[in-house]
């Protein structure tokens, strides 16, 4: 876990260990907070992938699969990252991993969500309990990044994954799903 928060003068000495995409990704945010969210996060897991792999944060090589799914070019390590409000959130694995965090608050409509995208057991557990929504949620979005297959495709039948929710920080409920075996 890392926060977000950075003064100007560290921002841009962070940037530099992003690739040139990601540089150019960083300067389409039309907001500068997100800008600076984005950039610390991804340097932070440049510097925490690079120090798993013996080289440095720049040296790491990130490539991109089928729906987006970031993983190393080269390398064992798998990942996966998230970031709500000022916090950012990082799994490593052997094995497929995906993890999603988000800051505690009211969802407007939670039910009308849950009933589109929540598995059949997970909106019976929303249902008998309302306050479940978000863990309910980051499960979903960890299991998605894990599997690589977005929101649409998330396998219903999560028996090849572990799931469990945590909560890293007083105000933030958090996932992680990673593959068994």
């Amino acid at each position: 876990m890392a926060r977000l928060q950075a003064a100007p003068e560290e921002v841009r000495s962070l940037r530099s260990r992003l690739s040139g995409s990601e540089r150019q990704r960083a300067e389409r945010f039309r907001f500068e907070r997100d800008r600076r969210r984005y950039v610390v996060a991804r340097a932070r897991l440049r510097e925490l992938l690079g120090a798993r792999l013996g080289v440095h944060p720049e040296a790491v090589e990130i490539e991109y699969g089928r729906n987006g799914k970031p993983r190393l070019a080269r390398g064992e390590w798998h990942f996966s990252v998230s970031h709500s409000d000022d916090v950012a959130l990082y799994g490593f694995s052997s094995r497929e991993v995906g993890v999603d965090i988000e800051a505690v608050r009211p969802i407007a409509q939670a039910d009308a969500i849950a009933a589109q995208f929540f598995s059949p057991g997970e909106y019976t557990a929303y249902c008998a309990r309302r306050s479940t929504f978000l863990e309910c949620w980051t499960r979903m979005e960890a299991l998605a990044k894990a599997s690589g297959e977005g929101l649409a495709g998330i396998p219903l039948d999560a028996s090849p994954w572990s799931l469990k929710n945590f909560s890293p920080l007083a105000g933030f409920v958090a996932a992680l799903a990673c593959r068994n075996g």
